[in-house]
């Protein structure tokens, strides 16, 4: 035997570990079973997470990524097992999250033979990730794996696929070496800053009289918030955030103004459409954040900050752009910039978050009588975590209270599908969350339509034993849909109203601890319990049924058209 020959399998394995991977997220089967075999040798150095859907795989990975910082990977088999992971290949590419999955492809010579198991996962997936590529050979593992991690991870992140056939497992590699990605020729992730675009969105921001800034989750991508906050304390400008943009800066820091958006909050909407200076800071402009883009901020002059050349003006017409990585550009203006207060200006936002809270949040985080509301539920757990957990959510109605009312102390607390919406995100995302930072406590809101999507994932967490609290907010509708059902189709309720199990029943059945809550009176010992019980936890909460997210703007329409309840 040649002791300087190793299989494609190990080359693949040795690569993901010089690439600092140590968790991997997966479900074995023929096409990929080499690859899983030689992983059964390095147990030690990489931890593999069996969990029970191939799409459950890969929202794991998205939530592990988004906590840790690290790229995400996923492993699965050829056909269904690649199918399968395209959903969250797709939602990653959207909330630009780095992550790596690694499918097994039949033997190249079956190849377009339409062999047991065999799709064209280079022609699925080339549209919704940053690159796709096939392995074919064994010597070639080293070089893909390299090149993915580095194209995942570098720029705007977002995932890569790597598509192994079986022969490339099983092959032979002579001296095997790895070099990690540095530099690809056709592939410029950090832009270069230019001085000048650099000196003109100064100039605008010293002039500025009413400025705004949008916070998005370029930030945290680049790790920069503390040059977020260097630049905005000097500045003294006012700053909301997007949904993925939420905790770069802490909740209660006294510039931030809220959330954008359909379901934001009133001040950063309405002033938006007020502001003489718009700053968007690695965010992508957004249909939900904009409304009717043709009366979007048209009394502003807007700059964008931005590491994708792509996002200038593709959405919406800048007077100034700032291309580049902003961990370095926000230093370079914070320089230019002349030392400045707006109190008036924020007094504004003051009494913007003074109507919304008379008008809509008083009585959702504070009801007198009545079922429980989601807001108020998702407000006692915050509280109870000292608003220092790490929030995660599925999609809908729940997702959107989430994000408006749990409360954040550091960067990277929410995890969430932005882009795509992918309902039965949630429990798996959780799952990779809590093995992204196992030293924070991971609080999952899912609703009951979008827990039973991949609610087998309970099993991982069976088998795993990792500790995540899942709170059920239980309205027997799909509550988002309904809510569109009730403003928007005279409340002709199609196919929302939802028949469910015992919840309870179930997570016990996969030894979870659980309790149903519908009253007032036991929901703060409720989620004590949960919160004090060392493992995972689920607590299925009854909600009112008809709930509603306000204030909301509805699709398509200005910023300023903002509904509150009571129309």
């Amino acid at each position: 035997m040649d002791n300087n020959k190793i299989t494609g399998s190990e080359a693949l394995i040795r690569s993901l570990i010089n690439e600092g991977v140590d968790t991997i997220f997966g479900y074995p089967g023929g096409a990929i079973m080499p690859v899983f075999d030689c992983l059964y040798d390095f147990k030690k150095e990489i931890n593999h997470i069996l969990v029970r859907h191939e799409q459950g795989a890969t929202h794991a990975a998205q939530g592990y990524a988004r906590t840790s910082g690290k790229v995400g990977v996923a492993l699965v088999t050829s056909g269904p097992g690649a199918t399968n992971a395209v959903t969250g290949i797709a939602d990653a590419m959207l909330d630009s999250t780095p992550m790596v999955v690694i499918s097994g492809q039949v033997v190249s010579s079956l190849l377009g033979s339409d062999a047991f198991q065999e799709a064209d996962v280079v022609g699925l997936t080339q549209p919704i990730s940053k690159w796709s590529y096939q392995i074919r050979r064994p010597e070639d593992m080293a070089w893909a794996v390299a090149r993915a991690f580095y194209i995942a991870s570098t720029g705007r992140p977002g995932p890569v696929v790597l598509d192994i056939t079986k022969d490339a497992q099983f092959g032979k590699v002579d001296n095997y070496t790895y070099e990690k990605g540095a530099f690809i020729r056709s592939y410029q992730p950090k832009p270069d800053i230019k001085d000048a675009e650099i000196e003109v969105a100064a100039q605008i921001i010293n002039e500025a009289k009413k400025p705004l800034a949008l916070v998005g989750q370029g930030v945290i991508l680049g790790n920069a918030e503390k040059e977020l906050l260097a630049f905005l304390e000097k500045s003294g400008i006012p700053a909301a955030s997007t949904i993925l943009g939420l905790s770069a800066i802490p909740s209660d820091h006294p510039q931030h103004v809220g959330m954008l958006g359909m379901h934001g909050n009133i001040g950063p909407n309405r002033k938006t459409n007020e502001c003489d200076v718009l700053i968007a800071i690695g965010m992508r402009f957004d249909d939900r954040v904009t409304g009717d883009l043709k009366t979007y901020a048209k009394q502003a002059k807007i700059i964008h900050f931005d590491i994708d050349k792509a996002e200038i003006n593709k959405n919406v017409t800048v007077t100034a752009r700032v291309l580049g990585d902003v961990k370095d550009s926000l230093p370079k203006i914070t320089e230019q910039l002349k030392g400045n207060k707006f109190p008036e200006w924020l007094s504004e936002f003051k009494a913007c978050d003074d109507e919304e809270y008379n008008f809509v949040i008083k009585d959702e985080l504070h009801p007198e009588s009545g079922k429980l509301k989601m807001g108020e539920v998702i407000n006692k757990v915050s509280e109870a975590t000292n608003n220092d957990a790490v929030l995660v959510t599925d999609v809908g109605q729940h997702q959107m209270m989430g994000v408006r009312y749990f409360k954040y102390n550091r960067s990277r607390s929410v995890v969430t599908s932005g882009g795509l919406g992918t309902m039965g995100f949630g429990l798996p995302a959780a799952i990779g969350a809590k093995y992204g930072a196992p030293d924070r406590t991971v609080c999952l809101f899912v609703g009951d339509g979008g827990i039973q999507m991949t609610i087998q994932e309970l099993g991982t967490i069976m088998q795993t034993d990792i500790d995540v609290k899942i709170v059920i907010l239980n309205n027997h509708f799909l509550g988002m849909v309904r809510q569109w059902q009730e403003l928007f189709f005279d409340e002709r309720y199609s196919e929302t109203v939802m028949k469910n199990p015992d919840f309870v029943k179930i997570a016990e059945a996969y030894n979870i601890p659980a309790k149903m809550v519908d009253t007032r009176e036991e929901l703060d010992k409720a989620i004590a319990d949960m919160l004090n019980h060392k493992g995972s936890y689920l607590l299925d909460v009854q909600v009112e049924t008809k709930g509603m997210v306000y204030p909301m703007i509805p699709a398509g329409t200005c910023v300023t058209n903002i509904l509150l309840g009571n129309e």
